[in-house]
């Protein structure tokens, strides 16, 4: 790619999305990216005024210390950084995996102990809530591959989805938010879904590239208790490094009663995590309109114009409805009609069919007037 691209979604991601300020502390994580893309990002704190700080991490090596981690290291590396967090104003991370399934092998309890210890205490409880963040995935032969595209080709793309009119689609989700706000019973009915619950008085966020890159999204989350139905998901979802194909999660009263996929006992382990993994703490509609098709990377898959996902496990502080759990799994639901449709209500009102919304006050939304 070009240097004046990655100089300006550097600029964009310290400037835009971090809104670094002079003297703030700026945490970069690199993983499994260039050297390159890190310069730029320190050069960009600089010139905000900010203060770098720097760590560089390869899926291949961390791999190689989760296989043989025990409980007393884990507690010791989750204090270590999480001193270091605790001192961010901002965070920045880079992903580049170059592997999708480079922890597939790692024993199911060791993940278990870093998403329940580290991820938990280090990004739910401190990074989420207390910094300023965003998280991009970065192009590579890896991730064209998974497009489906040359890697010239998909680095033209993924210019083209990581630098949209944010602002013009943060204006644009407005009338969604406030529908949002002020909704109470949600049904979601596709092939192999028919799913009902609540979100009164949980609140709505827009996601307009200051979190993510890419973004493109407006989530809320279940109130406690109010799901009921079954949902069946038509994307493929890379989590703890196995691809899980054709999820079906069936909840009463807001639990996760019933669950299958291709790996259903795999996918049951990861839901008995603890309490709240089988609860759900977000809902969320896709709405960038480069992203149309999976490429079992969450980051872009979660965006998919038309699409909506649904989460076990922990929600976020901004839109809360109580549930806690280490685990955060976005799962995903296409609503296209190639992908098999679908309806949105809205308290008994249609808001999108075959992933397009029928509302006038939410046409902006539509992806022909985003691009």
């Amino acid at each position: 790619m070009t240097d004046e691209r990655m100089h300006r979604l550097a600029r964009n991601l310290v400037e835009y999305s971090c809104g670094v300020q002079p003297g703030q502390k700026v945490l970069i994580e690199v993983f499994d990216a260039g050297e390159e893309i890190a310069e730029e990002l320190i050069a960009a704190v600089y010139a905000a005024g900010g203060q770098p700080f720097v760590n560089m991490v390869r899926t291949r090596v961390q791999r190689a210390w989760l296989l043989g981690v025990g409980k007393a290291q884990m507690r010791a590396q989750t204090d270590w950084d999480l001193a270091r967090m605790r001192q961010m104003d901002a965070y920045i991370a880079i992903r580049g995996s170059e592997n999708i399934a480079e922890y597939a092998d790692v024993p199911a309890q060791n993940m278990e102990l870093f998403e329940s210890v580290y991820g938990k205490e280090i990004h739910s409880d401190v990074r989420v809530p207390r910094t300023r963040w965003v998280v991009l995935r970065y192009p590579n032969p890896a991730m064209a591959q998974l497009c489906g595209k040359s890697t010239r080709a998909f680095e033209d793309y993924y210019f083209n989805v990581c630098t949209l009119d944010y602002a013009k689609m943060d204006r644009a989700m407005d009338p969604l938010k406030e529908l949002m706000d002020r909704t109470d019973r949600v049904r979601l009915v596709a092939p192999g879904t028919d799913l009902s619950f609540s979100i009164k008085g949980v609140g709505a966020q827009k996601c307009a590239g200051r979190c993510n890159i890419p973004d493109g999204e407006v989530y809320t989350a279940p109130a406690v208790g109010s799901a009921n139905g079954t949902i069946t998901f038509n994307a493929p979802s890379v989590y703890q490094g196995f691809k899980f194909e054709n999820i079906s999660l069936t909840l009463k009263d807001g639990v996760i009663v019933e669950a299958s996929a291709n790996d259903s006992a795999r996918l049951c382990r990861i839901l008995d995590t603890d309490e709240g993994a089988r609860r759900i703490g977000e809902f969320s509609l896709g709405l960038n309109p480069y992203i149309t098709e999976p490429m079992c990377d969450i980051l872009f898959d979660e965006k998919i114009a038309g699409s909506i996902h649904f989460t076990p496990g922990n929600a976020y502080d901004d839109a809360d409805n109580g549930n806690r759990s280490a685990i955060h799994w976005d799962m995903v639901l296409m609503m296209a009609p190639e992908k098999g449709g679908g309806e949105i209500y809205f308290d008994d009102v249609l808001i999108r069919r075959d992933g397009r919304f029928t509302l006038p006050q939410l046409a902006g939304l539509n992806p022909e007037e985003l691009r």
